[in-house]
């Protein structure tokens, strides 16, 4: 399948480096921010969950009604809504979209986070309750008939699902992570497999766990999951320009975690070791240095503390387009990019960006046909 990019919905115009307190939804901010990755093609949006946050199905349905290629992927933690209901939600938007809906399932990263909305299950037991919430939803996408669970963490009787998604069988999906029970469940079960960015040697390390994980599943290879990578590119003209802006993005950052700039109680980061094993290897990368290979930058991962998707892409336009082509060829076939100045960043990244990534997607592509026909 081609390359694709994925970018995140926002509802509000509230960033990291410039929050705004108490911030609501943006009904016109949300809808022209939705149109402008429909208009620039990217190919899909992420639809981010919190404890704290705004519904992702309401957005996301929003989302659709105003664009008209964009795909819409929902994150989704199992503790918050039953599969069965989520199989019937998750349908009604593919319906909506006319085919465009994706979930992607967050299994519970931190104790703290997860016990806000009554879960406590031992991470552990969230994967597996992941596992068996992935196939209770396959089944009632495929199936016709009413059918019976019962598994260690869900059970019904005779559930019946007619509400089908549009292509008659299933909603792409999507797990993220870095710890054995992730590759574990991921490979065996996910159509997309999300990764934060990491080095090149880390990031193929990973995949080549991932695609293990999807044999020792019985998975053949033209099946197992596609790679999703996340970055936070930050671009200007020259690569020195982008570098003196990485710095006054940083320097921002460090202020909001310091608690010394307006409204930084509301994003400042916990300092205490995060307890998902994503972030603890993003900070273990960053204990090794500031820059990897090309333009992979990692001072933003410790001012943040590894919060979330936090490593840096810095350059002009041609090299991160290198950048990211340099992961393409590792084999990560969706390339999610959200900067810190959310809607001018994706106007950038559509403008400057993904052009040059797509020009070299299409010369490797070429070649590969020159190639296959025997160099004619």
């Amino acid at each position: 399948m081609p390359t694709e990019f994925i970018s995140v919905t926002f509802p509000n115009p509230s960033t990291e480096i410039k929050p705004i307190p108490d911030a609501g939804v943006d009904p016109e901010y949300l809808v022209r921010y939705a149109k402008t990755l429909d208009d620039y093609a990217f190919n899909y949006t992420l639809v981010p969950y919190g404890s704290s946050s705004y519904d992702p199905f309401t957005i996301g349905a929003t989302i659709a009604a105003a664009t008209k290629n964009l795909k819409v992927i929902i994150a989704l933690r199992p503790n918050t809504l039953p599969p069965t209901v989520a199989a019937k939600a998750l349908a009604t938007l593919d319906q909506l979209s006319k085919g465009r809906a994706v979930v992607h399932f967050i299994a519970g990263g931190s104790d703290a986070e997860q016990a806000k909305e009554g879960d406590f299950l031992p991470k552990d037991q969230r994967y597996a309750r992941l596992e068996e919430y992935i196939r209770i939803l396959r089944r009632a996408w495929e199936s016709p008939e009413p059918f019976d669970w019962d598994g260690k963490f869900y059970q019904f009787k005779q559930f019946t699902n007619q509400v089908r998604p549009v292509n008659g069988k299933s909603i792409p999906v999507s797990v993220g992570g870095s710890s054995d029970d992730a590759y574990r469940v991921g490979g065996a079960l996910a159509d997309i497999f999300g990764l934060w960015g990491e080095p090149l040697k880390e990031t193929k390390e990973q995949i080549d766990r991932i695609y293990q994980a999807a044999k020792d599943a019985g998975r053949a290879e033209s099946d197992r999951p596609r790679i999703w990578v996340t970055f936070r590119p930050i671009v200007a003209e020259t690569d020195d320009l982008a570098w003196a802006k990485a710095h006054r993005i940083l320097d921002s950052l460090k202020a909001n975690a310091a608690g010394t700039a307006p409204a930084a109680a509301n994003i400042a980061p916990q300092t205490s070791t995060p307890q998902n094993v994503g972030s603890q290897r993003l900070l273990e990368i960053a204990s090794r240095g500031d820059v990897h290979d090309r333009a992979l930058w990692y001072p933003t991962v410790t001012a943040t503390n590894a919060r979330g998707a936090s490593t840096a892409l810095v350059g002009s336009p041609r090299t991160l387009a290198d950048s990211i082509l340099d992961y393409v060829d590792l084999g990560a076939e969706l390339i999610s990019i959200r900067g810190y100045d959310n809607l001018n960043d994706a106007i950038d990244y559509g403008r400057y960006i993904l052009p040059p990534v797509r020009e070299g997607l299409e010369e490797r592509e070429k070649k590969a046909n020159v190639t296959a026909n025997g160099g004619t």
